[in-house]
């Protein structure tokens, strides 16, 4: 059984499988032994601020769902502005470059109101359909649309839809990034490796578990449909933040300004942010500012990042 073809896994000998789940790979964890300033709990709050882009990726044929979009612009992202800021909350915002393009006035103030801005694909497109200079020309382009708008130059990414390419992690590692936010092997940050060998990259996880879109998006022309009330999704995160203080450990959150921003859903956050201040010895910051800990904790060698709180 030598054929290794990818629409015969089933006959692939198992040093071709070995290879393909070594690809990328979670290393060993970097959940520290104690959080910054003697925190029980990290909150790692994110808002993928994609607006028109998800469309555009489409090639912008609804100006129904384009329209969808600039709400998170208009009045998502204000309102969850608002919020943080009520409650002296920092936030990392993962932003396509042409979302960024589109609304530089956004983008100047998340920075200046010292939340991470961190790259999040060029224009939401999908890792995994691209050739491997094409993903790299990409990544390179949004990284320097960023740091044009907002004058500072990310240090993290989040892939579009976290759809990860075998180049992905190669081509974050060229880029000299400190950390990625798009894989699934933990609830706790981990070392990623390539090919079975450590990259000093750290990985802040993701889950759909934890990110409001799954719960409540809604395209008519698909089969995409909310299936569940705003109470149903604050129960779930409020359950994943009280089992991650429990094990003294990372809540990680992924929200949409075009979803948690309206107003019947808004209250999820601020409860959110509510629960854990509740608790005192809980450490908020952003995902580069967590990155930057682990990794010293950890002994990794990775570039120093600016400290995002104020």
């Amino acid at each position: 059984m030598t054929d290794a073809s990818p629409d015969k896994p089933w006959l692939w000998p198992e040093k071709a499988w070995r290879k393909s789940i070594g690809k990328v790979r979670a290393g060993r964890s970097l959940k520290p032994g104690i959080w910054k300033n003697g925190a029980r709990m990290a909150v790692a709050l994110s808002f993928d601020a994609d607006h028109e882009t998800i469309e555009l990726r489409n090639g912008a044929r609804s100006i129904g769902r384009m329209s969808q979009g600039e709400y998170g612009a208009r009045a998502g992202m204000p309102r969850i502005l608002s919020l943080l800021d009520r409650y002296a909350v920092p936030a990392s915002v993962f932003m396509p470059a042409v979302a960024a393009m589109i609304h530089p006035e956004e983008v100047r103030t998340v920075v200046g109101a010292g939340h991470e801005l961190a790259i999040h694909s060029w224009i939401h497109e999908f890792n995994s359909t691209l050739d491997e200079g094409t993903e790299r020309d990409l990544a390179l382009r949004a990284a320097d649309a960023l740091e044009r708008v907002s004058g500072i130059r990310p240090v993290g990414m989040r892939t579009a839809s976290w759809d990860f390419s075998p180049s992905t992690l190669k081509i974050a590692r060229e880029m000299g990034l400190i950390y990625d936010s798009s894989l699934m092997a933990d609830d706790e940050p981990y070392e990623l490796l390539e090919d079975d060998q450590p990259t000093g990259i750290v990985e802040i996880p993701v889950e759909w578990i934890r990110d409001d879109a799954p719960y409540v998006n809604m395209d008519r022309m698909t089969g995409a449909r909310p299936y569940g009330a705003p109470t149903m999704l604050l129960d779930i995160f409020r359950r994943e933040l009280e089992l991650a203080y429990e094990e003294g450990g990372l809540f990680q959150l992924t929200m949409h300004p075009h979803h948690i921003g309206h107003r019947s859903r808004i209250f999820i956050l601020e409860e959110i942010i509510r629960l854990a201040q509740s608790k005192q010895d809980v450490w908020f910051t952003t995902h580069a500012e967590l990155a930057a800990y682990c990794a010293a904790e950890a002994g990794l060698t990775t570039p120093q990042t600016p400290d995002f709180q104020s």
